[in-house]
């Protein structure tokens, strides 16, 4: 039973390990803008915005097709592949020469990205009994979402030395759980998976990326121009056609039955719109730190970083909480907190620092709302599916996370873009950053309180095994150590 135990929290380091650095590259990024716009004379932060985009955007688009395929050809092979793919991407991006190859490097980036975060968790659960999956759940979303928020002060710590070291200290990393998964993971594959729709995947890449390109580019071009208007339209034709094709094809993007699923569906919208705020306030928070207040990048980076620290702790409560309050409860909860940060941002920031009294506050309840909102809407999503479906179930929540990051830094640049012609001084250009982040909050928690009760799906085979209660946290931890 022991070397059971043992193995178990292995496979979650490993497999979590992944997920961080993965999940690093989503937002570690921002806080090297400056040095990268500085470094490539000419960007812009429009032109840069397709660095963070373009990796969201394909992450998005190949996450469910590439775990489809890993399902049928082999889970730890496509973890394993990713891996590598991913460490590829990761060294080209720290000596790209130029911005259209470092976006092109974020591409192969985002490939490796997609193929190894559905496998992992397809890895993951069956390693655990029925009744401690939640928990496994809420470990393994916990990860990425710190991964996610810890990206600006890292960075910052990055970015003193060279920019390009935010790509390249992924090799050692993914070096090391690269070692290990191939030691550890088993193989598992379903060679009766169908072949995914691939086409599907390329025409949602086309519809986010269309309609991030009309967000960005409008103030620019004008809200009314025919380009912007032209994007728009593009976007909700390809929309349309993709929904078609996954009421259609035998292996769609996103079987349409499992929306049916209550607490799936409002999970994933959830997670969707909470994502529109949280990317706006990694981003914004960055350019705030050092357009507004003059703050160096590892200032601005270690000035953001009792945001992630929150985050992590109310992560590891969160997930142990599910079972208790249910995951509606404190995913509205996160909400909800997130608002009132949020709030915090837009009453109290102004030209002159303050903070302590104002910036940090902030950053401690928006911090606390994530870490209550991440673990919650994943392991809702997640624990309502039946085993066979949880590859493609995680795959469709994090692909509904990056659809909302893409719009939540494309809908900020626009804001920021639009509201530095209009404002009096520097630190009103970002009212509508604050305001964009008030009103994620409580779509999201709105959405959140529709979750309803989850469900947790057990097969008859392993209706036996759920009955014993999961370890004490203590006993989680010491295993997690061994």
């Amino acid at each position: 039973m022991k070397r059971t135990m043992e193995r178990r929290w292995k496979v979650l380091t490993v497999v979590s390990i992944a997920v961080f650095v993965a999940s690093l590259d989503l937002f570690i990024v921002n806080v090297a803008f400056p040095d990268i716009q500085s470094d490539f004379a000419g960007s812009t932060v429009s032109g840069l915005s397709w660095v963070l985009n373009a990796y969201a955007i394909v992450y998005a688009a190949l996450l469910v097709p590439a775990g489809r395929l890993a399902d049928r050809y082999g889970r730890r092979r496509g973890f394993l592949l990713g891996m590598v793919v991913f460490l590829v991407g990761s060294a080209l991006c720290g000596i790209a020469p130029s911005v259209e190859t470092l976006v092109a490097a974020r591409v192969l980036q985002a490939v490796g990205a997609a193929i190894l975060t559905p496998t992992s968790l397809a890895l993951l659960l069956p390693e655990f009994p029925p009744a401690q999956r939640a928990t496994a759940i809420g470990i393994w979303a916990a990860v990425g979402g710190v991964a996610a928020a810890a990206g600006p002060p890292i960075g910052g710590l990055l970015v003193e030395v060279s920019w390009r070291l935010v790509f390249l200290v992924n090799i050692p990393i993914g070096l090391a759980a690269l070692f290990y998964a191939v030691r550890i993971l088993r193989e598992t594959k379903d060679e009766t998976a169908e072949r995914p729709d691939l086409v599907g995947a390329a025409v949602l890449a086309f519809a986010i990326g269309v309609l991030s390109l009309g967000l960005v580019e409008a103030p620019d071009w004008g809200w009314t121009d025919p380009r912007t208007i032209a994007c728009f339209a593009a976007s909700a034709v390809a929309l349309a056609v993709f929904w078609a094709r996954c009421a259609r094809h035998p292996a769609p993007m996103i079987h349409l039955e499992m929306l049916r699923v209550r607490s799936f569906a409002m999970a994933n919208l959830t997670i969707l719109i909470f994502m529109v705020g949280f990317s706006a306030m990694l981003l914004g928070g960055v350019l705030f730190l050092t357009e507004v207040w003059g703050d160096s990048i590892l200032e601005a980076g270690l000035s953001l970083s009792p945001g992630p620290l929150m985050a992590a702790t109310f992560s590891v409560i969160s997930s142990r909480q599910v079972a208790r309050f249910g995951q509606r409860t404190l995913a509205a909860a996160g909400a909800l907190i997130f608002t009132l940060g949020s709030v915090l941002f837009l009453t109290r920031l102004t030209v002159e620092p303050d903070y302590v009294g104002d910036m940090l506050p902030a950053l401690l309840l928006t911090g606390i709302g994530v870490g209550f909102m991440l673990p919650s809407t994943a392991s809702a999503a997640a624990a309502s599916l039946p085993p066979a479906q949880f590859a493609t179930g995680s795959a469709v929540l994090t692909m509904s996370r990056q659809i909302g990051s893409v719009l939540g830094v494309s809908i900020l640049v626009a804001l920021l873009d639009s509201g530095a012609r209009g404002a009096a001084d520097p630190a009103q250009a970002f009212d509508g950053a604050w305001t964009l982040m008030i009103v994620a909050g409580l779509l999201s928690g709105a959405a959140a309180l529709a979750i309803g009760t989850v469900r947790m799906h057990v097969p008859e085979g392993e209706a036996a095994a759920a009955a014993p209660p999961a370890p004490a946290p203590h006993e989680q931890m010491a295993g997690a150590r061994t």
